[in-house]
């Protein structure tokens, strides 16, 4: 079984992490929110709470498969800020394990050189962040084990994405038909 973590700083974009966690729920992908920022409860970009499952310390690293980093500000730049989070990205990128951002988020990869030569999207004017990347115009792109999208209005595309790559088209599929995504 596959086991996703999304982080959660403080200011993170509400839409992307509770559709990318309800999504992956609804495909029994385990999937877990970790905090970066200390507590467990952690407060969105538009004042939404939420209370992560873990804190980043007491998440095991060696048996996760996917990091899924939502946009939002100030929760890119305080993601960006967590040093363990920063070596945990590099490190599943280093082993081929999956890396998946969304909305400004895909500019901590970009910073980190992780996109070089890569098809990739991000929230606009956040390009210049994604450093030598092949800039889309999809909503979502897949480059080997590197997913990114666009912002809050691709969540769910985003989701389905992850759903596909980690289980099957099979489940995307009905799940969007299930969820009416048009």
């Amino acid at each position: 079984m596959c086991k996703v973590y999304l982080h959660l700083a403080e200011g993170y974009e509400e839409i992307e992490a509770i559709t990318v966690v309800d999504v992956l729920r609804r495909a029994k992908i385990d999937i877990e929110t970790v905090s970066v920022s200390g507590n467990k409860e952690v407060r969105g970009a538009h004042n939404i709470s939420i209370i992560a499952d873990k804190l980043f310390e007491n998440a095991d690293y060696l048996n996760c498969d996917m990091i899924v980093l939502p946009g939002g500000m100030p929760g890119t730049v305080n993601l960006e800020k967590h040093e363990g989070l920063i070596k945990n990205i590099i490190d599943f990128y280093q082993q081929g394990k999956w890396v998946s951002a969304i909305c400004a988020a895909p500019s901590i990869l970009g910073k980190l050189g992780l996109l070089s030569g890569r098809s990739a999207v991000c929230y606009p004017g956040f390009e210049k962040d994604l450093r030598d990347a092949l800039i889309s115009s999809e909503p979502v792109v897949v480059s080997d084990k590197i997913i990114t999208s666009k912002g809050p209005g691709t969540a769910i595309m985003f989701a389905l994405k992850i759903v596909e790559l980690l289980k099957n088209e099979q489940l995307a599929e009905e799940l969007k038909k299930n969820m009416m995504v048009v």
